[in-house]
């Protein structure tokens, strides 16, 4: 059956890193000299909380947390991306198969929109890179909707954005924040596994209509 709907859709919701993107090496090195450099090492919980929130939140989050209180919130976005420019722009790639399920869903004239909590700063040069921005229709982070990936809006204003009803919309995700709340917005939820998620993986299937190790699963 759930196949069956992935073939009667109207629109696709694609969530970046982790999802499409295989960046998850990226953050992890600079979550641990970002904080190994101000004498913390990087609490379990930690990835789980930034990842839905977008750079300034987590930016916000991270100086109280932490007890930044000196560091300028904009000071700690600009060293992230620093420390991230030239990854993203060289050595992040897509996951297997997931290009060429895009290719498929813009052949098959599905709607396509990105819904991140990443930086277009960043995100940009990979998506051209890679070949992926002919098939987007529409880009949204989480800075551009009132609230995170803990809520639905991001991919309810997505699914505006392309014209198609979230009930006849798709939505991919990795992280289990990402999938209840597209799941809450009335969407198809599919999950997808990637390794900083795989803590969550029974939650996240459980949430999911359908679950997938690859995009070779559903091509």
């Amino acid at each position: 059956m759930a196949n069956s709907f992935l073939d009667e859709i109207k629109g696709a919701i694609i969530d970046l890193d982790g999802t499409i993107l295989d960046s998850a090496w990226v953050w992890d090195k600079v979550d641990e000299e970002f904080l190994g450099a101000r004498g913390f090492d990087v609490p379990k919980n930690y990835v789980e909380k930034i990842s839905p929130m977008g750079a300034k939140k987590a930016a916000i989050y991270t100086k109280k947390e932490f007890g930044l209180d000196d560091e300028d919130i904009y000071d700690i976005m600009d060293e992230w991306f620093e420390m991230t420019k030239h990854e993203y722009r060289d050595d992040v790639s897509c996951k297997p198969f997931a290009k060429d399920y895009i290719k498929k869903l813009y052949e098959n004239n599905i709607r396509i929109a990105v819904a991140t909590s990443s930086d277009r700063v960043l995100f940009m040069p990979t998506l051209e890179r890679e070949g992926l921005i002919g098939y987007i229709d529409e880009i949204v982070t989480v800075d551009e909707v009132p609230r995170g990936k803990g809520f639905p809006d991001i991919y309810l204003e997505a699914a505006r954005r392309i014209g198609v009803a979230p009930t006849e919309c798709v939505v991919f995700e990795d992280i289990l924040l990402g999938a209840t709340s597209a799941k809450e917005g009335g969407f198809f939820v599919v999950g997808v596994a990637d390794e900083k998620s795989l803590h969550n993986r029974e939650k996240i299937e459980e949430i999911s209509d359908l679950y997938i190790e690859s995009f070779k699963d559903i091509l």
